[in-house]
């Protein structure tokens, strides 16, 4: 790596020796931050993750269901296989039905089951995106081949006895971005999806490698440019081979997305054909933690969300044992990437222990990160924020992105105003209604405004509970010595004070007392909360420190 720095080199060095002598983990606790994808890949082919039966209301019921799961496990994206191997899960004017949900190929199930799946997401303030598998076709006399080759028979090309689209064929690309922009269209999808973007592996590569790349860039160009004019806001993703290259410490094993099979997926980010990426990085040790960190040094300020491969957790796909999926998450997380589980069923199913470590692991709600790189300007905030028994109720926001609705999130905590940037404050999130229903706590409450961007307004705040004197800040200055906390007359639960930056981060953890020492703290602006015997924060003030030179 070309930035490689000496405490990553060191961090995984250390990731791998306690991997290697099952030690405990690196990390005991790591909470998430505001903004982080957690997602899922939710397969359709074979039925592996949905439908298992072709009985339409125990389709429906299995879907929400693993939705509510899904829910539970704090995951914010769900990518559904739309289409499959050149078939759909939706009634497509390009292409024939997947047969898994009536259980026929070609034939129409009672309902639409891509529109359920948007529909039963955004219920649960999920994110929904199209997973288009791109150049398979599956076998050769299977429907989605055998339609394929009927009506365009020069862009499939056979491999033992598997079909593909032909990447060579200039109109490859056009119908492919064809297929996402009737999926864009018709939809109010989050997000594209494509998968096996790529040459495949059993495919004679004569063309230069340059070439290679270039004939796939072009379908990522077409998709994109189908995409983004219909809706802008629909985000671009794929699933690239997880290591993207060789690195200058660590070699790919002659399996790499831009070398192998011409997958420049960093170069797409670079040229902002892509607003996220997903590689899949089913791999362990220094197959894992170097190329992680490669990806998110070449991030170019999008979303990266490398792929788990928990179905080697199932002792009929390999020997992972949990804790070896517990250090790459709490790995990610530290390099300020997302998580992406495949598959579904091994996550629900609760492989090994999964599923309940992930519902620890994200307990604290997140957001997808905002697209800033799209340049568009954030909503006015809510104008009016009320409070009619236990109805919350704003109007007056406004969207200035261009989409066609915006969403809403609230916050709820007991200090005033609601810190909006902690994420335990986050009560209810892409709201679509102007109303929600919250206990009667005496809480006070946050209203934001998010468009289609993910880009949130400032915050309209209610006070309902002032609380006693100590909410109120305390300004205090330092020169090194110890910093005065107002007195505690038993009105304040408080074992423990934190000190924190202006960042939300953490810096200590004292003993209430009536004096705090802060001479060891570097020069800076500070934030103080309490911290009681529940666990309850509440916020003292602030203090700067400026130490005087002699």
């Amino acid at each position: 790596m070309r930035y490689f720095c000496f405490w990553l080199f060191v961090l995984i060095s250390t990731m791998n020796l306690r991997a290697q002598t099952n030690d405990v983990l690196p990390w005991s606790n790591s909470q998430g931050s505001k903004y982080e994808v957690r997602a899922t890949w939710l397969t359709v082919v074979m039925g592996l993750d949905w439908p298992r039966t072709t009985n339409q209301d125990a389709q429906r019921r299995d879907l929400i269901a693993t939705l509510n799961q899904l829910q539970r496990a704090g995951i914010n994206t769900v990518l559904v296989q739309a289409r499959v191997r050149g078939t759909t899960i939706y009634p497509s004017d390009l292409e024939p039905w997947e047969g898994g949900f009536s259980g026929t190929p070609g034939v129409a199930p009672g309902y639409d089951p891509l529109q359920l799946c948007i529909d039963e997401c955004h219920k649960r303030g999920m994110e929904c995106h199209a997973w288009v598998v791109t150049i398979p076709l599956g076998k050769w006399n299977k429907i989605g081949a055998k339609e394929m080759r009927r009506k365009n028979p020069q862009l499939v090309k056979k491999i033992g006895e598997d079909a593909f689209m032909n990447p060579e064929n200039p109109q490859t690309a056009n119908y492919l971005a064809n297929i996402c922009r009737e999926i864009t269209r018709k939809y109010d999808i989050d997000g594209i999806h494509l998968d096996y973007i790529r040459y495949p592996e059993t495919w004679r590569i004569r063309v230069s490698r340059a070439k290679g790349r270039e004939n796939i860039t072009n379908i990522v160009r077409a998709i994109h440019d189908a995409v983004k004019q219909e809706k802008p806001w629909v985000k671009m993703s794929c699933s690239p081979v997880g290591k993207h290259d060789d690195l200058t410490r660590y070699r790919a094993g002659g399996w790499n997305a831009r070398t192998a099979v011409c997958q420049d997926a960093q170069e797409w980010m670079r040229l902002g054909l892509m607003d996220e990426l997903f590689p899949m990085m089913y791999f362990q040790g220094n197959n894992f933690y170097p190329f992680a960190l490669d990806w998110q040094e070449r991030s170019y300020g999008r979303i990266v969300c490398p792929g788990l491969g928990i179905y080697f957790l199932d002792p009929s796909e390999g020997r992972w044992t949990l804790p070896m999926v517990q250090r790459q998450m709490h790995f990610l997380r530290q390099i300020g990437l997302g998580h992406c589980y495949f598959r579904t069923k091994f996550l629900t199913d609760n492989v090994k222990g999964i599923y309940d470590f992930a519902c620890q692991f994200d307990a604290t709600p997140a957001l997808v990160p905002p697209m800033t790189w799209e340049g568009r300007p954030a909503p006015v905030a809510p104008q009016q924020v009320n409070i009619d028994g236990t109805t919350l109720t704003w109007s007056g926001a406004q969207d200035r992105s261009g989409s066609p609705y915006i969403l809403y999130n609230v916050y709820a905590s007991e200090d005033y105003p609601v810190d909006v940037s902690r994420p335990e404050n986050l009560v209810a999130w892409r709201l679509t209604d102007t109303s929600i229903s919250v206990p009667s706590s005496g809480l006070n409450y946050a209203v934001t405004a998010m468009d289609r961007y993910g880009q949130e307004s400032e915050a309209a705040q209610l006070l309902l509970n002032a609380g006693p004197e100590y909410y109120a800040p305390l300004i205090a200055k330092s020169d090194g010595r110890p910093v005065a906390l107002p007195q505690n007359e038993g009105t304040l639960d408080a074992d423990f004070v934190i000190i924190e930056n202006l960042m939300g981060q953490q810096v200590a953890v004292v003993p209430f007392a009536p004096y705090i020492s802060v001479g060891n703290l570097p020069d800076g602006i500070y934030q103080l909360r309490s911290l009681g015997r529940k666990g309850r924060h509440h916020r003292i003030g602030f203090f700067s420190k400026k130490t005087t030179r002699r």
